[in-house]
């Protein structure tokens, strides 16, 4: 990098049997590389064994676009091969292959990386729904996404809209857990691993992208499973990143307190859901109910994996 400005930038989309997806993302994509003045690509990378993307990328045919074949099973394993493939770049930006990004998005990213210093940027996703869900889901604010000031200092993030630092990555030799390439979790141990470096983490509000939730995730059962895997994801996470014996018998009984907390919680929302009639309390008590089974079960070990294939 020169002056604090990164050399190259790469985008990477990462891809699993979602072709009609990654035909309306690529041509955005395409436009953002080429909207900033830094040397900029777009890296798809497919994680499905039969290689299902490549005819959309051979389709979009430009020389800003490669793509790369991670036939692995996992997440996790498509992310690190995005980290090497980039070996030779300065930034890494990570997309979900369902997200469309706001007009500046790539500018904004970069803007505060060049001001801040900071070894990642993340910017907020927005959900739109592929329908109308049902009150259930609508009231029970399930896709609803936390919003910051610009320059917020976070320590923990996920990858579906996040600017990596790959020098300061490199000098720490980070790489996603690919133990928790089907189960998620792998970008939450990843980021509160950067940040207990002794890295800057920041928000930027305004390179925001639009997440499209599909038909298939408007359920009671999606949502449901979703904290179930995501309660259980965060205690393994914490579990993994506690150091000895001790610490990790406290993280244990941490995990197991506050899953039992998160429980007795989400009956007692329950309940006032069913003594007033709201549908919103009750489904956020089911929903809190789920997480703390999740955050239980990973204190004693269980793994629930969420992306398991067939």
């Amino acid at each position: 990098m020169t002056d604090g400005k990164p050399k190259s930038v790469v985008v990477a989309v990462l891809t699993y049997k979602r072709p009609e997806d990654l035909a309306l993302a690529l041509p955005r994509l395409l436009a953002q590389a080429l909207s900033v003045d830094v040397p900029a690509t777009v890296m798809v990378v497919d994680n499905d064994p039969e290689a299902s993307g490549l005819p959309t990328v051979e389709s979009a045919a430009s020389a800003l676009l490669r793509y790369v074949h991670e036939p692995r099973p996992g997440i996790a394993a498509a992310r690190n091969r995005a980290l090497h493939e980039a070996s030779k770049d300065d930034v890494l930006v990570f997309i979900d292959d369902d997200e469309v990004p706001s007009e500046n998005w790539l500018k904004d990213l970069l803007a505060l990386y060049h001001s801040s210093g900071a070894a990642a940027v993340v910017g907020p996703v927005i959900s739109e729904y592929a329908q109308v869900p049902e009150r259930w889901i609508s009231e029970g604010r399930f896709f609803d996404r936390r919003r910051l000031p610009t320059g917020t200092s976070l320590t923990v993030a996920a990858t579906n809209n996040l600017l990596l630092d790959l020098e300061k990555i490199r000098s720490h030799g980070l790489e996603f857990d690919e133990r928790f390439g089907l189960s998620g979790g792998s970008d939450t141990l990843f980021t509160r691993r950067l940040v207990r470096l002794g890295e800057l983490m920041v928000w930027c509000d305004e390179a925001y992208v639009v997440d499209r939730v599909p038909v298939g995730r408007l359920t009671r059962n999606w949502v449901l499973r979703r904290a179930l895997r995501s309660g259980n994801s965060a205690a393994r996470v914490g579990l993994e990143l506690a150091e000895g014996p001790w610490e990790t018998a406290a993280e244990r009984a941490r995990n197991l307190g506050l899953g039992g907390i998160r429980i007795l919680g989400g009956m007692a929302r329950l309940a006032v859901g069913a003594a007033t009639g709201s549908i919103g309390q009750r489904a956020r008590g089911l929903r809190t109910i789920a997480r703390g089974a999740g955050m239980a079960s990973g204190a004693f070990g269980y793994v629930y994996s969420e992306y398991r294939r067939r």
